[in-house]
């Protein structure tokens, strides 16, 4: 077992150890910011823990899924220059206590502030056969494999994709482009679009129907079998290939730790984004439970960074002998690819729901592409101009939380 020296043993007695988990949306956008602050100051060190090297574009993999080749970020690379150091490897346990991180069980960092962006992946427990016959997006590796998958099904193949949120409209529909020998159907409890407005919601059905997808609403998956899906009270749906992207869930690490969670295992927060039971962690990203006057934040890139960036300033501030500010953020729109050439744009109120306005076809895809290609240039110009990433809209009356009477 290796263990993190000591500040005293480096030569800086009074460096802050910041210890960021999780180089995704929202980590990444903690650590740069935070890095890019305190770059060339002794006293605060900043460490970045990931499973990997290359950056995931969570947004991208459906993209990956049908053999697109991406651009690899790496994330080492970025960081160049940041005097922020990089650690490869699996966080398995927290010690709050000893305020300890235990990476790949041999090595431990020890830590003064944590900031804690182990976001989430499918959740492939709550429905039986998931785990063991179906397909994820949880990693490019788990596209890519299955990118192989597709690519060897013959003419007349079935992919269903489980799951008719977000993640799973933009798998279907990108399968079905690039794979017009194949079946797609699209199962889900709701209908495509059911959060958008009746325009949008009407154009996205209507996209799925001209590329060939069979959408099946209302449906409950109760079993995933070896080359089926079996619904509740229903008949069962051949399939060749699963892609499973209903639900999520989060890494049961922050819970083991003793840290104060929600019924979704997510930390739970207070307004500087800091939990409420170990102010000396801040969570991130999909790992926190943010809540804004409408109600907890849902995980979205839009949404992810800005935290971030913020927890980042908290930090700094708190360095500084000052308290950290509340946070507070506002959805603005919802871009869904329909192939690499079409798209729907929904735009929204700061509380998500749907405006009268939105976007469609290719002006639409090119504004999805803009937004899904800006995370990694807006680390970039963070490292030179930190401020510049501490704009984001704050929602107005929306996220406003009134103190109960």
């Amino acid at each position: 077992m290796v263990v993190s020296k000591p500040a005293e043993e480096t030569g800086t007695a009074t460096a802050h150890r910041v210890v960021v988990l999780g180089a995704g949306y929202a980590g990444m956008a903690a650590a740069v910011q935070l890095a890019a602050r305190v770059k060339g100051r002794e006293d605060v060190r900043v460490t970045v823990v990931n499973a990997q090297e290359r950056f995931t574009e969570r947004l991208r993999l459906h993209m990956t899924v049908t053999g697109q080749e991406l651009t690899e970020l790496s994330i080492p690379e970025l960081l160049e220059g940041t005097g922020a150091e990089f650690v490869r490897g699996w966080v398995t346990a927290v010690d709050t206590g000893a305020r300890t991180v235990r990476v790949d069980d041999d090595r431990v960092l020890e830590y003064d502030t944590l900031v804690y962006g182990l976001g989430g992946v499918a959740d492939t427990s709550a429905v039986p056969g998931v785990e063991e016959h179906a397909y994820t997006l949880n990693s490019p590796q788990d596209a890519e494999v299955l990118a192989g998958r597709l690519a060897r099904l013959g003419r007349g193949g079935t992919v269903v994709v489980g799951g008719s949120g977000l993640t799973g409209v933009e798998s279907a529909a990108e399968i079905a482009e690039r794979h017009p020998e194949l079946n797609v159907v699209l199962l889900g409890r709701a209908e495509p679009g059911a959060a958008m407005n009746p325009k949008a919601k009407a154009y996205m059905q209507a996209a799925l129907q001209r590329l060939g997808v069979q959408v099946r609403s209302g449906v409950e998956v109760a079993k995933v079998l070896d080359h089926a899906v079996e619904p509740a009270g229903g008949e069962s749906i051949t399939a060749d290939v699963v892609l499973w992207t209903s639900g999520t869930r989060v890494s049961p690490l922050a819970a083991a730790a003793g840290l104060t969670v929600d019924e979704h295992g997510r930390i739970v927060t207070d307004t500087a984004l800091r939990s409420m039971s170990h102010p000396e962690v801040y969570a991130v990203g999909d790992a926190a439970a943010i809540r804004q006057g409408y109600g907890v934040m849902h995980g979205t890139c839009q949404g992810g960074m800005p935290t971030g960036v913020h927890a980042a300033l908290s930090i700094y501030r708190v360095l500084k002998g000052r308290e950290p500010k509340p946070f507070r953020f506002g959805y603005y729109h919802t871009p869904v690819s329909l192939g690499r050439n079409d798209a729907v744009v929904q735009f929204t109120h700061p509380d998500d729901s749907p405006r009268r306005i939105c976007l469609t076809g290719r002006m639409a895809a090119k504004y999805k592409e803009t937004v899904t290609a800006s995370p990694w240039p807006t680390y970039g110009r963070m490292k030179k101009m930190p401020a510049s990433g501490a704009f984001w809209p704050r929602g107005g009356r929306f996220t406003r939380i009134r103190a109960s009477r």
